[in-house]
């Protein structure tokens, strides 16, 4: 490439057609049909030195090549040495979008290597460098002498304020071809300040997403089990489509845990194998089983998560995790996408085969459950091999089916269950074991009463059930508005039962003995160990509606009366399984109010003739604002109640459906403007009015605060194992001090404490308002920097003791493009709680 007057434009700017004026133009472009590789110069002016032998661009020189932009008050070019020199506002616009400013620079003609002085770079990743004297070498790297690096954009009102922070070195290396920076004797510094020093290290650019290297450290402080301790992740981007990551972990009371990870990347979707793995040192600092694995010396897990799309709307996959015992991850706060955490704890591991359509959908896999939580009891969890459920929606022609037309439903659903141990739970106070004071082992086996009987949770055995549900509807509407919808179903259900009456279990320990017998399920379906079981139940309805709506000064508002009758035959064998397996949550509120079925799974089914009816109302307002009330009553019109019907987990029985009139039900919706909504849920007795059931949910945004709150309030139903009241109460909010700082927390309460025998909650009346869970937290949040402290304290079962005080104190500093730090302590308190026997 020569840089000659033949380069030059004119004297006066030149602009391809089209192109934007010098006002409007934020990323300067040569003029169309300009060949890539011929250097293009514009200029107010050219001069010409024959006795330097140089060409000298003056006044908005403007310099393009191969796709970069040098501009600057002055441009010359030295023939003999073949040198560019820009003085004045200069600035080389790279390719990739970065701009470096300086007061001169004093390039090679292809603009590869060079000189710049008082040099300011700004990438496209939004990343700042900073140098009195750079060097550019081969296009590729460029070392800043005494520079420095920030991703914080400066101050608009005062750009010479010192970013937030800043990495300053003696020198810095940016290697584009690496995509790599390495500093040299650098210091970190918040507001100027430095604040600590390394004499070398290095860190991806900004235009890295995966690089091997080590990633930030996690430090432990001072746990109860493990000590004090930091783990260090190791990171390699073996190739475009997986990697590996190693993090050994250093615990000052265990030794060394060794965790690995390894994802990659397939054309037809993505899998990780996670695992985890120590010899604890100190295997005695834990707890003895039943409250922990104080007698192992290997412990780990093995974890595995894919999904692949094997056709067109077709997907497998799988989740699993192998445990050594059920206390490790929870001792070694290890994270699990297949740990479910809410007071109690499980893992879930399942295969899976889906395949999705427009209006239908087939869904196959098997289930294995591991509890760990301090009652679990592992040979009472079942394994699911497998669940399938194949459901399918269709329009009729009328034109093809004697006008009849309307949707057809077809939904089946297969499951198979295996467990070792059958599952009892005490109706009213718990009967636990005398052992340990963990399991509950009912011995007084009367079903389908109420006082001194036991519930039978799952089966000892195996047990196999086919479902399969056809029905249809038609929505009509007269001319007068109203809608009439009728609708037709028939429901075929087959069950085959092999109950293992041969097994026993017994706890012992120095305060006792229990044990309890599979063969005591004999007593809840009527003697059978081996069963075969089928039943047909058909059924026709009527839907009916009629909103009345009407336009008001600043809205409109809408009042639609709904009644619905269900006719079925009064076939008791077809309202309940021999065993209730996975129709044990029944809850009876405005969202069911109109369902076909109230039953939330396929064990159980309405019999008889059922007419629900009600009526909702809404006021709408063009501001958005709005209003809505829903409500009514369902009404057991003839055949006997199956909701009074008790089966072998007594569902139905306390449902507010076990009556001939059923509870009200209703909701309040309340949205007066966009920054608050407001929720009222509830059951109401037929008779007394009493509220059996209460829901409240409110949410805010008041300015710089948002928050909720939650309220529930539900009545004992001891008949299905709910001995007390269950009431809590749960606050949360974040308040924006300004746009950078917030401040947030929240709170529980498990306001149903107090109503625990004090035997079995560990202190003596702990008032109406003990704390569940608790949180606090502050931090500062901009375009470079995320600062937070963290204080949580929760009561969970995680299995070591039957309640325990988890707290929690997590500070995490992340500096965007540089790094992320975490510091945790954990510890935990359960001395106050031994002995809790929820």
């Amino acid at each position: 490439m020569i840089f000659s007057a033949a380069t030059f434009s004119a004297p006066t700017r030149a602009y391809a057609a089209g192109a934007a004026t010098p006002a409007d133009q934020t990323t300067p472009r040569p003029p169309a049909g300009t060949p890539p590789d011929k250097m293009f110069v514009e200029a107010n002016e050219l001069r010409y030195d024959t006795v330097k032998n140089t060409v000298a661009a003056v006044g908005d020189a403007r310099v393009y090549y191969k796709g970069r932009v040098l501009e600057a008050d002055r441009v010359t070019y030295d023939r003999n040495t073949g040198r560019v020199l820009a003085e004045g506002h200069a600035k080389l616009t790279e390719t990739d979008g970065t701009v470096m400013h300086g007061d001169q620079f004093d390039l090679t003609d292809d603009f590869r290597n060079g000189f710049i002085e008082s040099l300011r770079a700004d990438t496209s990743q939004k990343t700042f460098f900073s140098s009195p004297h750079a060097e550019r070498i081969e296009g590729d790297t460029t070392v800043f002498d005494k520079g420095t690096y920030t991703a914080c954009a400066a101050c608009k009102d005062n750009p010479d304020k010192p970013p937030l922070w800043r990495v300053r070195a003696r020198r810095i290396i940016h290697k584009n071809d690496e995509q790599m920076i390495y500093y040299e004797d650098a210091a970190l510094e918040f507001l100027g300040l430095p604040i600590a020093y390394v004499p070398f290290f290095s860190a991806p650019d900004p235009t890295v997403t995966r690089k091997s290297g080590i990633l930030d450290p996690l430090f432990i402080a001072n746990s109860t089990y493990l000590g004090s301790g930091v783990a260090i992740p190791i990171f390699w981007a073996l190739a475009p489509d997986y990697d590996l990551t190693l993090t050994p972990t250093f615990l000052s009371k265990q030794g060394f845990l060794a965790s690995g990870e390894w994802r990659q990347r397939l054309d037809s979707g993505e899998y990780y194998i996670r695992a985890n793995g120590i010899d604890q040192m100190n295997k005695v600092d834990f707890p003895q089983p039943p409250w922990g694995a104080g007698n192992l010396s290997l412990r780990g897990s093995l974890e595995s998560k894919g999904l692949l799309a094997i056709a067109d709307q077709w997907k497998f996959g799988w989740q699993f995790t192998l445990l050594s015992d059920k206390f490790f991850l929870n001792d070694y706060n290890i994270p699990s996408q297949t740990l479910s955490s809410n007071y109690i704890s499980e893992t879930t591991s399942t295969v899976f085969l889906t395949g999705q359509g427009d209006r239908g959908y087939f869904d196959l896999r098997g289930f294995y459950f591991e509890g760990l939580s301090t009652h679990d009891f592992q040979p009472q969890q079942p394994v699911a091999h497998p669940v399938l459920d194949y459901n399918k929606t269709f329009d009729v022609d009328p034109a093809k089916s004697d006008g009849i037309g309307g949707q057809v439903t077809v939904d089946f659903n297969l499951t198979s269950l295996s467990a070792s141990a059958a599952s009892f739970q005490s109706v009213g106070t718990q009967v636990l074991d005398n052992a340990y004071g963990l399991y509950n082992v009912c011995t007084n086996y009367v079903p389908g009463t109420v006082s001194g009987s036991c519930l039978l949770r799952g089966v000892g055995g195996d047990y196999t059930r086919a479902t399969l549900d056809l029905s249809w509807k038609r929505k009509l509407i007269d001319p007068i508005g109203e809608v009439w919808t009728p609708f037709a179903f028939a429901r075929a259900n087959g069950e085959w039962l092999d109950l293992n009456t041969s097994n026993s279990y017994t706890f012992s320990s120095s305060t006792g003995s229990s044990t309890f017998y599979n063969a005591a399920q004999l007593n809840f379906d009527g003697g059978q160990a081996d069963t075969l079981y089928g039943a047909v139940v058909p059924g026709v309805g009527l839907d009916y509606r009629y909103p009345f709506f009407t336009k008001i000064g600043g809205g409109s508002l809408t009042l639609e009366p709904i009644g619905q009758i269900v006719v079925r035959p009064n076939n008791q064998l077809g309202s309940y399984s021999l065993v209730n397996l996975d129709a044990q949550s029944l809850v009876f509120d405005e969202s069911t109010l109109f369902e076909w079925d109230k039953y939330s799974g396929y064990d159980r089914f309405e019999t008889g003739i059922r007419a629900n009816y009600g009526g909702q109302f809404t006021l709408n307002f063009k501001d958005g604002a709005y209003v809505n009330v829903v409500g009514g009553q369902s009404y057991q019109v003839a055949g006997t109640n199956s909701y009074a019907t008790p089966d072998a987990a007594n569902v139905g029985l306390s449902s507010g459906l076990d009556t001939r009139l059923s509870d009200y039900v209703g909701a309040l919706t309340l949205a007066p403007t966009p920054v608050f909504s407001f929720t009222a849920k509830g059951r109401f007795d037929v008779d007394t009015l009493e509220a059996r059931r209460i829901d409240l949910v409110g949410t805010y945004k008041l300015g710089a605060w948002t928050g909720g709150i939650q309220y529930a309030n539900y009545q004992s139903q001891p008949v299905i194992g709910y001995y007390v009241r269950r009431e809590g109460l749960s606050l949360n909010s974040r308040y924006k001090i300004s746009d950078n700082y917030f401040a947030q927390g929240n709170i529980t309460f498990d306001m149903s404490r107090q109503f625990y025998p004090s035997a079995q909650i560990g202190y003596t009346n702990p008032g109406p308002f003990a704390i569940a869970a608790f949180g606090l937290g502050a931090g500062y949040e901009d375009d470079c920097t995320t600062f937070s402290v963290n204080y949580t304290s929760v009561y969970q079962d995680n299995g070591n003791t039957a309640l325990t005080r988890n707290q929690t104190w997590l500070v995490q500093l992340q500096l965007r493009t540089l790094g992320a730090t975490k510091f945790s302590k954990t510890f935990t308190d359960s001395t106050a709680l031994d002995g809790v026997k929820y």
